[in-house]
């Protein structure tokens, strides 16, 4: 049995020995077992995804390129160079989470895949599509819109007169 980071077993599996995932997909499903087993949605150094998916085996990607997806290839809220692949995220601090919906995609990655076709999974990850779904539901829904949190704020006047409100005495606020 080999020790995952997160400090739970699992057994090796054929894929994991044989690499057979595409360096993304192999990128994703690393990501999204780490958010799995070690319940955190705020994400993960690239070294710490990188060692995972090298650990696991679960492509034949050189290290390199590994690196390069989880840093850049598929960063959502990156610039395509040339990959426009929007499975991973990142947050501002360094680290990498999956991509849910609602986040901000950089131009030039709209309609791009957020995830590895489901059907091209091997068996023992098949369990990651409903798992993923409800993640990614459950997640981006419990992030506040900061424009609907404003709803109501204004309900006794009309949104212009409101906004002037705002601006009154906004020079002496500085």
């Amino acid at each position: 049995m080999d020790t995952l980071s997160a400090g739970t077993t699992k057994p090796h599996t054929q894929v994991e020995v044989d690499g057979d995932l595409k360096v993304a997909d192999a990128v994703w499903v690393g990501t999204a077992l780490l958010h799995e087993k070690t319940g955190r949605d705020d994400g993960f150094t690239t070294d710490e995804i990188v060692d995972f998916v090298r650990f696991h085996r679960l492509t034949k990607g050189a290290h390199k390129s590994i690196w390069q997806h989880v840093n850049q290839h598929c960063v959502a809220n990156r610039p395509p160079q040339p990959n426009r692949i929007c499975m991973l995220f990142a947050t501002g601090r360094g680290t990498r989470r999956l991509f849910r919906p609602g986040d901000k995609i950089y131009e030039g990655r709209e309609g791009a895949p957020t995830h590895p076709e489901w059907n091209s999974l091997p068996k023992q990850y098949q369990y990651l599509r409903n798992w993923y779904e409800e993640w990614a539901h459950v997640t981006a829904s419990a992030v506040p819109d900061p424009l609907l949190e404003l709803a109501g704020t204004w309900k006794d006047e009309p949104a212009d007169e409101y906004v002037a409100h705002l601006r009154e005495n906004w020079g002496e606020a500085r």
